[in-house]
């Protein structure tokens, strides 16, 4: 694969990092002098000092060739620029980091794909593991439904039923859904039927609707905002 990124500071360079890591042919535009010789010496990977908001730089980038685009600059106009540029171009999968809330929509009309606000992701993911220590990895879908792991503690109140009993007694709500389980003495993960009976130290993979807040999480034994006071905020 091939791809152009654009921006080698805190987002970009780790960025570069995976992909030349993967093995993909990398072009970096980078416009300071000096990112770009670091980027130049530490990576294997062609670097442009350059302007990618000029349709040029593109061009001389290898757009013609380019399987992607990713563009990782602090500037959402920057971003939006050369996405505009890169689809002008026929690059197939352009790709924007989009710093305000408020801009989303205009990428999305643009058909740009789009990560939202990487600081903040990492802000809301340094929270959730102070407000919500049980869940042990999280993903947000859409506005509010989320994907998360969580370890099944002693005496919670699912241990020891199946799913189907679980869902008699109401411990799962409509909107969540167990989708997958790792458990210490199994070799690969299990997939979860309605006779699979939960244990406790069970690793589970949950889907919600909701997200994960207090009334789905205090199922699998875990009751954090009672005992630290906390809000049960859901990000």
């Amino acid at each position: 694969m091939y791809i152009i990124i654009v921006g080698a500071g805190d987002i970009g360079t780790p960025l570069i990092g995976i992909a030349t890591g993967a093995g993909y042919e990398v072009v970096v535009i980078e416009n300071d002098p000096e990112k770009a010789d670091e980027i130049a010496s530490k990576y294997d990977c062609m670097v442009l000092n350059a302007d990618a908001t000029v349709k040029e730089t593109l061009v001389d980038a290898g757009s013609d060739r380019a399987d992607a685009i990713i563009t990782t600059t602090d500037q959402d106009a920057t971003n939006v620029m050369v996405s505009l540029l890169a689809q002008e171009l026929g690059i197939p999968d352009v790709v924007s980091v989009v710093h305000s809330p408020e801009h989303m929509n205009l990428f999305r009309q643009i058909g740009v794909n789009t990560m939202q606000n990487p600081q903040r992701l990492i802000a809301e993911s340094l929270f959730r593991s102070v407000d919500r220590p049980s869940i042990v990895d999280y993903m947000r879908v859409g506005e509010v439904a989320e994907v998360f792991e969580i370890t099944v503690a002693e005496e919670a109140p699912i241990a020891g039923k199946t799913l189907v009993e679980a869902d008699d007694e109401g411990l799962v709500g409509d909107e969540t859904l167990i989708v997958a389980i790792e458990r210490e003495d199994a070799d690969a993960p299990i997939t979860p039927r309605g006779q699979t009976r939960i244990e406790t130290g069970d690793l589970l993979t949950v889907y919600s609707g909701t997200g994960a807040t207090p009334d789905v999480t205090d199922i699998f034994g875990h009751y954090e905002d009672q005992e630290n006071g906390s809000n049960g905020v859901s990000l």
